[in-house]
């Protein structure tokens, strides 16, 4: 019984009742994913490492660092495809147990809802998603940071570090941005398509 619940909640996460939700599925989980698994990890991976001050001293480097970057851009992009995740997760798992197909949730208005509203409430973490990233990280990564000492009890209070690879991470961080964009974009269109094979169900009978 278990394996039926976890085949019925695979193949409702991998084969959403729309084909922009299943091409959203495709974009999510390979391009997005892979673009920052990969691509990320090789922007970012020693970004501490060669992040240098002048003086160029390791408790300077680091506390400028964790000012530089009060959450690192990997952390962020991994947390935000997790939780925007979460709602069709919950969905797809209650659909599994309640052994609903692709064809009910198209049929029955009271599933139909309940799949919109889990889109809306993904289409509202990605804007708050990006918002965040506004806020953490701007549009572009500048080459010099300003940091600010006094806490440190320096003789200096503002000093001048170097931001390796400045150039491929404003690169990288537009490329998020993109991305954040096309998902909300998809995540609209498909609650378009829902809506209107929802009516053209009723419109047949």
């Amino acid at each position: 019984m278990s394996l039926n619940y976890i085949k019925n909640f695979y193949e409702g996460c991998m084969k959403p009742p729309t084909v922009i939700g299943q091409f959203h599925t495709l974009f999510f989980g390979s391009v997005r994913m892979f673009f920052l698994g990969v691509l990320g990890f090789a922007v970012y991976g020693n970004e501490a490492l060669h992040f240098s001050c002048d003086p160029d001293k390791r408790e300077i480097n680091l506390f400028c660092y964790n000012q530089f970057r009060p959450i690192t851009p990997q952390v962020f992009w991994a947390l935000q495809l997790v939780i925007v995740l979460v709602p069709g997760a919950i969905f797809h798992l209650y659909a599994a147990c309640k052994r609903i197909n692709q064809e009910c949730i198209l049929q029955k208005p009271i599933y139909t809802v309940i799949y919109i509203l889990s889109v809306l409430l993904r289409i509202s973490l990605e804007v708050v998603a990006f918002w965040l990233q506004i806020h953490l990280f701007g549009f572009q990564v500048k080459p010099l940071y300003l940091c600010d000492v006094v806490s440190l009890g320096k003789k200096f209070t503002i000093i001048k570090c170097m931001v390796p690879e400045h150039f491929e991470k404003t690169i990288f961080l537009i490329a998020m941005y993109t991305f954040t964009v096309i998902t909300i974009v998809l995540c609209v269109a498909e609650i378009f398509e829902i809506t209107l094979r929802r009516y053209c169900f009723l419109i047949r009978q």
